[in-house]
C-alpha cells in the first residue's frame, strides 16, 4: 500500500499505528538503503500505463452490435443488387442552396445525404448502433472522456483528394461555429478536437457522463477543407459542392429539379456499409408548389415513387388507371419506429400561451376522434407521449425509477403528476363536445378569461386570438374544424397558410404563434433534446426548441437524460422528461401511424425484407425487364 493509500484509507488510524513524526521527510520509494530522509530520488518512479484504448468497428448504446468486425453488407440488403436506371421523387415547395447546413436560404433535396459521407453509418436495423464508414475504426479510451477516429486509407473526395483528419477538424468547427444552431447543442460537450496525423483524429470531451457523446460525433458529416477555402460557409451556395458520397450533383434548374448522378469509382462501393444500395444510376428530385399537383404527376408517370402522409389520400386517391392495371403498386410497410410528437405547437413567447390552464384548455377541445372518423378514415393512433411507440413512453403513474428522478423536483412541477394518469382528452366524436368545452371554459376563468359578448376577453378587455401558422394547405381541413371547436369558447383563431421557404424563415425566427410541428425522437433520446428543450436554446433563432420552454426543472431532466449511465437509467429519465413535458401542456397532440404508406410505378427490385427503422429505398433497384415493361408514355397507361 503507497502512502496516499494509507492516507485516504485510514489504515494508520485504523490500526492504532503511530504516524511518523516527520512522515513528509521519509525516504522516497526507490532510493537506495542507507539515504539519509529528505534526499531527493535520483529519478522518479515511473508512471503507471494508462490502459490501452478500446479498438471497435461499431458503437452501441444498448449492448454489443449485431454484426462482427468481418460483416460483408447489411442483412436486409442485395449485396448483388444491379447498377443502373434513375430514381425521380417528388418533393413541395423550392430550393435556392446547397449548403443545408446553415440557416441563410433553401436547401436543395438530398444535398445532405447523397454528396457526403458521415464517419459512421447507423444500423436500420438495430437500435443505436452505427457502424465505421469514413472511419475505419474508432478507439474509445478507458475514462469515456473522448473519442478516436482512424479514418479509412482508401476514403477520398470526388477530386482524387484523400479525407484527411483535418478535413474532421474543420468540418466539426466549421458547423459548430457557423452552421445551424443545433450543432452547437449537440456537440456541447466537446472541449477540444485534434488532428494527431493524416488520419487520426481525437474528440475530448468536458465530461465523463456524456455516454452517446461518442456515437453522436460519428454522424458527423465530413466536408471538404480544401474546396471551402476562400468561399463564404455562412452563404447560401448555388455552386454544385466537392463531395465523398456515392453521388455529385449533375444538373439543377433552381426551385425546379435537382439531379445527381451516381459516382461510378466511388470510393466506398464495396464497403459493407455501401454494398447493396445506391443502386440508381441517376437520382432526380421534382419540385412541385402544391402536393395536389405532385400527386397528379405520380399518376401521370412523371414521378417514379411516392410516400403517401395524407390518410384521406391513401384512402381515396390511388384508384386510378395504371393502379388497376397493375403497372403501379401500393402498399403499407410496417416498422418500429419512435414516433415522436406531431401536434399544434404553442409559441410560449406569445402572451396568451403563458399560462398552464390556458394551454390545457386549448387542448380539450381538439376533436380527435372526429377527425379520425370523418377525415383520417381511422388509420390513425393518438399520440399521448412526447416519445410514442417506444419503450421511452410515460404512462400510467410514475414507477419506483421514474419516482427516484422526480421526488428532487417536486414542488416545482405540479402535483398532479404523481397522483394522476395523464390521458389526452377523449370526445363523443361529435365535434362538439359540450363536457370537455365546460372544462375548459372553467379553467379560461381560472386564468382570468371570461366571455363577454361572445368574445374571450380579459381584464383589460383584450380578446383572445391566434394565428396558427402552416406550411402549405395539406393541414388546413385539419386545422379548420379545430378553429370552429375554438369560436365556441370565443376565441379568435385564423389559418395563415405560407409556401415552405416563407415557413421556414418564420420557424427560425419564432414569428408565429400556433403552428403544426413534429418532435422526432430516437430510440436512445440523449444531446438533441438540448435543442428542443434547453432554456439557452429558446433564445437562440433557428434552435429546435420552437416552444420556448425556458424552465429549469427540464433543463435538469435533460441533462439527467444525456448522462444516463445505463439503459434502465434512460427510460427511467426519459419517462420523467415526457411526464413534466406532457403536464406542461405545450402541445396539443395529434396521431402517429406505425406503417410507412408507399406507392411506387412497378420497375423495381427490392430485397427480401424491410429494416426494423427505415423503408430504405437506397436498398431498391431498377428492374431492367420491369421497366421495360411498362408503357413508353405512362401517362397513356390508363
Amino acid at each position: 500500500m503507497r502512502r496516499r493509500d494509507l492516507l485516504s484509507s485510514g489504515f494508520l488510524l485504523a490500526t492504532g499505528a503511530a504516524m511518523p513524526r516527520a512522515f513528509a521527510q521519509a525516504p522516497a520509494a526507490g532510493t537506495p538503503p542507507g539515504t539519509p530522509p529528505g534526499t531527493p530520488p535520483a529519478a522518479a518512479p515511473a508512471a503507471e500505463a494508462a490502459p490501452p484504448p478500446r479498438r471497435a468497428h461499431a458503437l452501441s448504446l444498448l449492448g454489443e452490435p449485431a454484426l462482427p468486425a468481418d460483416f460483408t453488407h447489411w442483412p436486409w440488403v442485395n449485396p448483388t443488387a444491379p447498377k443502373g436506371g434513375q430514381l425521380v421523387l417528388s418533393t413541395v415547395g423550392s430550393f435556392d442552396s446547397f449548403n443545408p447546413f446553415i440557416l441563410r436560404g433553401a436547401p436543395a433535396a438530398g444535398s445532405s445525404t447523397l454528396i457526403y459521407d458521415a464517419l459512421m453509418v447507423p444500423s436500420s436495423d438495430e437500435a443505436s448502433c452505427e457502424y465505421a464508414h469514413l472511419a475505419q475504426a474508432v478507439e474509445l479510451p478507458r475514462d469515456n472522456r473522448g473519442v478516436t477516429f482512424i479514418l479509412n486509407p482508401a476514403a477520398k473526395w470526388h477530386d482524387g483528394r484523400p479525407v484527411t483528419a483535418a478535413d474532421v477538424v474543420w468540418s466539426f468547427e466549421t458547423l459548430r461555429d457557423k452552421g445551424r444552431p443545433f450543432y452547437r447543442a449537440y456537440w456541447g460537450d466537446v472541449s477540444e478536437v485534434v488532428a494527431e496525423d493524416e488520419r487520426r483524429v481525437t474528440f475530448r470531451f468536458k465530461t465523463a457522463d456524456n455516454r452517446e457523446l461518442a456515437q453522436i460525433l460519428g454522424q458527423l458529416t465530413v466536408l471538404p477543407k480544401h474546396w471551402w477555402e476562400g468561399r463564404d460557409f455562412s452563404a447560401p451556395l448555388l455552386t454544385p459542392p466537392l463531395g465523398s458520397g456515392p453521388y455529385k450533383l449533375e444538373a439543377f434548374e433552381a426551385g425546379r429539379s435537382v439531379t445527381y448522378r451516381r459516382v461510378a469509382d466511388y470510393w466506398g462501393r464495396d464497403l459493407p456499409t455501401r454494398k447493396g444500395t445506391s443502386n440508381y444510376d441517376v437520382m432526380r428530385y421534382e419540385y412541385f408548389r402544391d402536393a395536389t399537383v405532385a400527386l397528379e404527376a405520380f399518376k401521370a408517370g412523371q414521378i417514379d415513387f411516392r410516400s403517401e402522409n395524407v390518410a384521406k389520400e391513401w384512402a381515396t386517391a390511388y384508384d386510378f388507371p395504371a393502379l388497376r392495371r397493375g403497372l403501379v403498386k401500393k402498399e403499407e410497410i410496417r416498422h418500429e419506429l419512435p414516433t415522436g410528437m406531431q401536434g399544434f405547437f404553442m409559441n410560449l413567447r406569445r402572451p396568451q400561451f403563458q399560462d398552464r390552464k390556458v394551454r390545457e384548455a386549448l387542448g380539450l377541445v381538439f376533436d380527435f376522434e372526429w377527425m379520425n372518423a370523418n377525415l383520417f378514415y381511422g388509420s390513425y393512433t393518438r399520440t399521448s407521449s412526447y416519445f410514442s411507440n417506444s419503450e421511452l413512453a410515460s404512462s400510467g403513474l410514475p414507477s419506483e425509477g421514474e419516482l427516484m428522478v422526480l421526488s428532487a423536483f417536486r414542488g416545482r412541477v405540479p402535483e398532479e403528476l404523481f397522483t394522476t394518469e395523464f390521458r389526452v382528452p377523449t370526445s363523443d366524436g361529435s365535434n362538439a363536445n359540450r363536457e370537455n368545452a365546460r372544462r375548459a371554459l372553467a379553467l379560461l376563468k381560472e386564468a382570468g378569461w371570461t366571455v363577454k359578448d361572445r368574445r374571450l376577453q380579459n381584464e383589460k378587455g383584450e380578446a383572445f386570438s391566434f394565428e396558427i401558422l402552416l406550411e402549405g394547405p395539406t393541414f388546413e381541413r385539419v386545422g379548420l374544424p379545430y378553429i370552429q371547436a375554438l369560436q365556441r369558447l370565443g376565441i379568435e383563431a385564423r389559418l395563415r397558410t405560407v409556401d415552405p421557404a416563407q415557413y421556414q424563415v418564420r420557424m427560425d425566427a419564432f414569428d408565429y404563434d400556433m403552428t403544426i410541428d413534429v418532435i422526432g425522437q430516437s430510440l436512445s433520446p440523449g444531446n438533441e433534446q438540448r435543442d428542443y428543450w434547453d432554456s439557452a436554446e429558446a433564445k437562440k433563432p433557428g434552435s429546435r426548441n420552437r416552444i420556448g420552454i425556458a424552465d429549469p426543472v427540464v433543463d435538469a431532466l435533460v441533462e439527467l437524460v444525456v448522462a444516463a449511465p445505463d439503459r434502465q437509467a434512460l427510460i427511467d429519465r426519459t419517462r420523467a422528461l415526457d411526464r413534466v413535458l406532457l403536464w406542461g401542456f405545450y402541445v396539443i397532440p395529434h396521431w402517429h401511424s406505425r406503417v410507412f404508406r408507399a406507392a411506387w410505378w412497378d420497375k423495381f427490385g427490392r430485397p427480401e425484407r424491410n429494416p426494423r427503422y427505415a423503408l430504405a429505398l437506397d436498398s431498391w433497384w431498377v428492374d431492367a425487364a420491369r421497366d421495360k415493361a411498362l408503357p413508353a408514355d405512362r401517362s397513356q397507361a390508363g
